[in-house]
């Protein structure tokens, strides 16, 4: 038979056939370039998971076929079409019997189309075999798909490539909840803490605010990015960039008037790729609405943060936005929730306890309404921890700082801060 050529970087009849990936979750991985992949599935099971793989936010720029068949489907099909790069297909054959089932298929495959075969048997002498005949990877059912995204990965990423950097996006529930001024604290105090260089990312073009938290006046910034995308590169943005503290970059937005601000589906998405790949930490301050770039733009990031105010229309809006980026984003973690401005004096509000039951779920930190503190602030142009280190506000946005980056477990933090706050939900 021919053998179908692929390139398996240290296969050998020593190898030994690898462990399965089985994560958690998927956040180990990267997204993937852009190929195309055509699956072929002989049971429902194999063929629910693929369909979930496609969805998956990591295969944004895969195109994905997925048909009901084995290997007879697929050397029937590809007789007469081009073959994609990666072919996947499902097999109950026996190890005895699957180098001759795939024979057929060899005659029919481009030389550079890779195949993944997902069988029945655990055999590590059929593994080797087919290794042997140009097969990237042999997985044992039953799979789930972090081992097919896995399997993706070890084949279309280099394994030596630069890592991208973690993305976090802040949005406010509602607008004037303070998600903006959080977003600018908590890109400060990653800067500082962790001395790791970390990128804040204005997307509130006509109305953002992060120049003047930062007291920061720059003659370029976000819109030259976003409107000259063939130009993008990491050279280019570092030419956009304005330190605000060690460690700390802004891409400001220009705050002004002077044209709308209307942005295709994917207008934003080329920046976030060269953004992830200049630094180890990108905050995007994204403003509060609900369009086609916001939502292109969610479903990409790493870490989504919302704030919100203790009244019933934030309740509505978290509710709402909490179940459509849980359709959007289905295997990530949900959104980390912030309580913003909580006890204002004179002002009705929910308790945090009756907010966040029908929720479900708890907060990341409920941050205290303090006038006094905020607008020293942001009338000088510093930062929290710059006007006063010690208060409990600046630590409350040092444990934010912590849990969006995956430094530390909100709930293995010291009985302050975070530990302190989360006491708040048992008061009625």
């Amino acid at each position: 038979m021919n053998t179908i050529k692929y390139d398996i970087a240290g296969s050998s009849d020593e190898d030994m056939a690898p462990e399965p990936v089985r994560a958690s979750n998927l956040e180990q991985f990267r997204p993937l370039p852009r190929i195309s992949v055509h699956a072929f599935c002989i049971t429902d099971t194999v063929l629910a998971v693929m369909e979930e793989v496609s969805r998956d936010r990591r295969m944004a720029k895969v195109s994905t076929r997925i048909t009901s068949g084995g290997i007879s489907a697929a050397v029937n099909m590809f007789a007469g079409a081009p073959t994609p790069n990666l072919v996947i297909l499902e097999t109950d054959s026996k190890p005895e019997d699957l180098l001759g089932d795939l024979a057929p298929l060899a005659e029919v495959c481009d030389p550079s189309t890779r195949v993944i075969v997902v069988g029945r048997y655990n055999d590590i002498a059929l593994y080797r075999e087919l290794m042997r005949n140009g097969v990237s990877d042999y997985i044992v059912a039953p799979v789930s798909m972090a081992d097919i995204i896995g399997a993706l990965s070890s084949i279309f990423i280099d394994p030596d490539a630069e890592p991208l950097g973690r993305s976090v996006a802040f949005m406010g529930a509602k607008g004037g909840v303070g998600s903006s001024t959080i977003a600018h604290n908590a890109a400060f105090m990653i800067a500082s803490l962790f001395a790791s260089q970390t990128i804040l990312a204005d997307l509130d073009l006509p109305y953002g605010t992060a120049n003047i938290d930062f007291d920061q006046d720059p003659a370029q910034g976000i819109a030259e990015a976003v409107f000259a995308p063939e130009r993008l590169d990491e050279v280019f943005l570092d030419r956009l960039l304005t330190s605000c503290s060690q460690n700390l970059s802004l891409l400001a937005a220009p705050s002004l008037l002077d044209r709308t601000y209307d942005f295709d589906r994917g207008a934003f998405l080329p920046l976030l790729e060269t953004l992830q790949r200049s630094a180890p930490i990108t905050v995007l301050d994204v403003p509060h609405g609900w369009s086609e770039w916001t939502l292109a733009l969610l479903a990409e990031v790493d870490e989504i943060v919302l704030t919100c105010v203790p009244d019933l229309a934030n309740l509505r809006n978290v509710k709402n936005l909490l179940d459509a980026l849980r359709r959007l984003r289905p295997n990530d973690k949900i959104p980390h929730l912030i309580l913003n401005q909580a006890g204002m004096p004179k002002r009705p509000e929910i308790s945090p306890g009756d907010f966040f039951e029908p929720l479900e779920m708890q907060p990341a930190a409920i941050i205290p309404f303090d006038t006094q503190l905020f607008g020293n602030a942001a009338n000088s142009g510093r930062m929290i921890a710059e006007i006063d280190a010690k208060s409990p506000t600046a630590e409350t946005f040092s444990q934010i700082a912590h849990l969006v980056t995956g430094r530390v477990s909100a709930k293995k933090q010291k009985k302050s801060g975070l530990g302190t706050i989360f006491g708040l939900l048992g008061r009625k």
